[in-house]
C-alpha cells in the first residue's frame, strides 16, 4: 500500500459554474462530458452537492505540478461496513439502480457510506444501514474492525472519470439481527438520497451473501481478468 498523500489545502466553490471552470483545464479532455454518461458515473451537479454537504473535498495540486496546474484530487472518508449473518457469511453489494435507469455494477463490495464532517465511522455505519437496508433491517454495529487503523487507497474515481481520488477507508464490523433475508440475493430501496436537478441518485441496492472462501475466489478471478486485460 502506498503511503498517504501529503495534506493539501481544501478548495471551495460558491457556484456550479466556478467548479466547472476550475476543473475543466485540470482534467483530461472530454472528462467532464463523460460524467453522467459513462458506466457508473455521476454528474458535475453530484460533485458540487458532495462538496457543499461536506461528503468530500477537493485539494489543489502541489506548486511543483506542471502546467496547466497539475491535477486536483478528490478526498473522501468512507465507512465500510462488514456485516455478517448468523452463519458467518458476509453481505456485499453487487449493483445499484440509478435514477436515470442505468444499473451501476459494484465490486461486489461491502456496504459503504461517505462520512460527514465530524461524524465517526460507527455513526456513518449506522446511517448507512438505515438508508440502504431500510427501516426494517436490524443490524448491530460492533465497532471498528481490527486495530481500527484506516486504509488509504488512491485511484481514479469511478463516479467521476478522470478525477484522481484519495479514499480513507474506515472498516466497521457489524452483525445482522433480522429484517433482511439471510441467504441468497435480495434488493432494497434507497432511503437517504434526495433528488436535485441534474444529479444522479441511487434508487435501489442489490445484495447477496458470500462466504469468505467464495469472496477470495472472486477476488482472484478479478485480478486474473485485470492481468489479462493489461497483457
Amino acid at each position: 500500500m502506498r503511503p498517504p498523500s501529503p495534506p493539501r489545502p481544501a478548495l471551495s466553490f460558491p457556484t456550479l459554474e466556478s467548479l466547472a471552470s476550475f476543473l475543466r483545464p485540470r482534467l483530461p479532455p472530454e472528462a467532464l462530458a463523460s460524467w453522467g454518461t459513462a458506466p457508473g458515473s455521476k454528474t458535475l451537479v453530484n460533485l458540487f452537492l458532495e462538496l457543499s454537504d461536506g461528503d468530500c473535498s477537493l485539494h489543489a495540486p502541489s506548486s511543483s505540478s506542471p502546467p496547466p496546474g497539475g491535477r486536483v484530487v478528490r478526498a473522501v472518508h468512507v465507512a465500510t461496513v462488514h456485516i455478517r449473518n448468523r452463519r458467518g457469511a458476509r453481505l456485499v453489494e453487487t449493483g445499484q439502480l440509478l435514477s436515470d435507469g442505468r444499473v451501476r455494477r459494484r465490486g461486489p463490495r461491502a456496504l459503504s457510506e461517505k462520512m460527514r464532517p465530524g461524524e465517526s465511522p460507527e455513526s456513518a455505519a449506522a446511517r448507512a444501514v438505515r438508508e440502504e437496508l431500510g427501516a426494517g433491517g436490524r443490524v448491530r454495529v460492533l465497532g471498528l474492525a481490527g486495530a481500527g487503523a484506516a486504509r488509504v487507497e488512491e485511484r481514479e474515481s469511478a463516479s467521476y472519470p478522470g478525477l484522481p481520488a484519495r479514499y480513507v477507508l474506515h472498516a466497521v464490523d457489524a452483525e445482522v439481527e433480522g429484517g433482511v433475508p439471510e441467504q441468497g440475493a435480495f434488493e432494497t430501496e434507497e432511503a437517504g438520497e434526495e433528488g436535485a436537478d441534474g444529479a444522479v441518485t441511487v434508487r435501489r441496492h442489490y445484495w447477496e451473501w458470500v462466504d469468505d472462501g467464495e469472496e477470495e475466489a472472486r477476488e482472484e478471478h478479478r485480478e486474473a481478468a485485470a492481468g489479462a486485460r493489461a497483457g
